[in-house]
């Protein structure tokens, strides 16, 4: 196990190329398998779960192969429509195959997948829009096992607008017979890099980033080069970082527009913040102002997986915020730690009530989860002496090189074996 090391109480200078997106990458890889044709693409992050998506693709028959900045997958020897459980277990995001694998043989194996315990997070949007497009679906012994003499198109509404069930519909659906329509569809900008990838593919999807999303089927895709979106959560933490801390970044790779609500309460707090194109330049005195209320939506509205961060920033800021966490049930499980360092956090339920304090001090926590991780590193940067931060395996799922990056920014923070 590994543990973070901070002296708190420096401010954050320079300039950060985000990685790209997690959240892109993870599915992109997953929809790899959708033709026999080799698959380019670049950036792909050095994080822990895009290496667990990457290892189930080899499991199933894929063959990787790492060149410079590029990973090339070639799945025309894949095989195998059963996803190993070991592997699942880690990576939520492997439900993702599920579509892709389906569409490869018309038949897929998966056990329920693992990740982040921030909640129950179910999977009945994926499976009801999957049976709609002619899926039979069995679940016993902890398995979900899906079968398809054909995939059909169809009209699917949505109950709510989950990305991963959008995603995974939009792969089941790119060589089903006829259109499949999706309507209350996620309109996140991943969402519109999977279409975006899968077009260039020789898919036919339109309307991502919008409410309805239209696929029309085709008989076969072919190989691609491909470059994914930055990570806005990435952008975000180190935006975050800095506004609480004080000083000056600028990141590269995310447009504003990605990360605009984000963007309006570190204003909110007194940040002052200049873009042009994909750069997001941030400068702060460190002395925040509180907002009233921060609420997690669906995009565009303030990320879940920003809210945890946003939160430790808060626990400084002059004043009181309400946080209130639609999307997830469990995500304020950073607050007992925060708690450790000095914050004033009250939680009931899905509301978390933030009074500021005037300081934050050193302690050892632990990290329970990616993004609470995330939060609690920020916390240590702005407090007052010496933090450990155990248990890093969480935050390798999402962030690379988080320490080499934060310390071309002036913090004082080192990885240790514990």
């Amino acid at each position: 196990m590994d543990k973070y090391i901070i002296d708190g109480g420096e401010k954050l200078y320079g300039k950060v190329r985000v990685q790209g997106a997690k959240n892109t990458v993870l599915p992109l890889l997953a929809a790899s398998v959708l033709t026999d044709e080799q698959v380019k693409i670049r950036g792909v992050p050095t994080i822990a779960d895009a290496e667990n998506m990457l290892r189930i693709l080899t499991e199933v028959g894929c063959k990787i192969r790492r060149q410079k900045d590029c990973t090339v997958i070639d799945s025309s020897n894949a095989v195998s429509h059963e996803i190993p459980p070991r592997l699942t277990k880690e990576l939520r995001s492997s439900v993702f195959m599920l579509g892709s694998v389906l569409t490869r043989f018309r038949r897929a194996k998966i056990s329920y997948p693992g990740g982040c315990d921030i909640g129950l997070r179910p999977i009945d949007l994926h499976l009801s829009g999957l049976k709609k497009l002619g899926v039979e679906i069995i679940e016993e012994g902890g398995y979900i096992e899906c079968k398809a003499d054909k995939l059909v198109g169809a009209e699917i509404l949505l109950d709510f607008p989950s990305v991963g069930a959008t995603e995974n519909i939009i792969l089941a659906a790119v060589k089903a017979q006829g259109v499949t329509v999706i309507r209350n569809a996620a309109k996140e900008p991943e969402i519109v890099d999977l279409q975006n990838f899968l077009c260039a593919m020789g898919a036919k999807v339109c309307g991502a980033g919008g409410g309805t999303v239209v696929v029309e089927g085709v008989k076969r895709l072919h190989g691609v080069e491909y470059t994914p979106i930055g990570d806005r959560i990435e952008a975000g933490t180190y935006l975050v970082a800095t506004a609480s801390c004080g000083g000056e970044i600028e990141t590269e790779g995310v447009p504003p527009e990605n990360i605009a609500a984000l963007l309006h309460k570190l204003r909110e707090n007194g940040c002052k913040i200049h873009t042009k194109n994909d750069k997001i330049v941030l400068s702060s005195s460190g002395r925040l102002l509180a907002v009233d209320l921060v609420e997690t939506m669906p995009f565009p509205g303030f990320p879940t997986d920003l809210q945890a961060q946003y939160s430790a920033l808060c626990a400084t800021a002059k004043g009181t915020t309400l946080v209130v966490e639609n999307l997830f049930e469990t995500r304020y499980k950073y607050a007992a730690e925060l708690k450790r360092m000095g914050a004033d956090i009250t939680v009931r339920g899905r509301t978390a009530v933030i009074r500021g304090v005037e300081k934050l001090h050193g302690a050892r926590v632990t990290a329970g989860d990616l993004r609470g991780g995330a939060a609690l590193v920020v916390a240590a940067l702005k407090a007052e002496g010496r933090s450990d931060v155990v248990d890093l395996s969480h935050i390798d799922r999402g962030y690379a090189e988080f320490e080499y990056k934060l310390k071309k920014l002036g913090a004082k923070i080192r990885r240790v074996r514990i």
